[in-house]
């Protein structure tokens, strides 16, 4: 049976690093929140501030990583415990991304609605790299209103 479980950024970071197919560890949080079953932890979420600068408005948390091990039903309970967590600290809306070719489907089930494409499609003005940065994948915003 999957339980919710404390866990420090250390150990979130550690667990990202071993287990998520394409991100890194975060530099910070706000918090984070492990799954465990029958005592050993199968996946993290760890929420911060929107790295978007215009979605930073003091109101708004970011689920910045959200990794799991693959067990059934663990990421729709790290998304919902992270919007009630947010919702208990005066948070009103909370946000997170994913791939297009992501159904989406535990965010959905944790009460989450779809905002639509992710914006920053592309580069622009003087700064603009030489090469790609990113892969060719669309991102979309998922959000919940708290």
């Amino acid at each position: 049976m999957l339980t919710l479980t404390p866990v420090s950024l250390a150990k979130a970071n550690a667990f990202v690093a071993e287990y998520h197919r394409h991100h890194k560890p975060t530099v910070g949080h706000k918090f984070s929140i492990g799954c465990s079953e029958n005592g050993r932890l199968v996946g993290v979420a760890i929420v911060g501030r929107p790295v978007s600068r215009y979605l930073d408005d003091g109101e708004t948390l970011e689920v910045n990583r959200l990794c799991t091990t693959g067990e059934k039903n663990a990421c729709s309970m790290l998304y919902a415990a992270s919007a009630r967590a947010a919702r208990a600290m005066g948070y009103k809306k909370i946000i997170t991304y994913t791939l297009d070719t992501e159904s989406g489907a535990s965010l959905r089930a944790a009460g989450w609605s779809c905002a639509g494409l992710a914006g920053g499609k592309c580069w622009t003005g003087r700064r603009k790299p030489e090469t790609e940065q990113y892969p060719a994948q669309m991102k979309l915003r998922y959000e919940k209103l708290l």
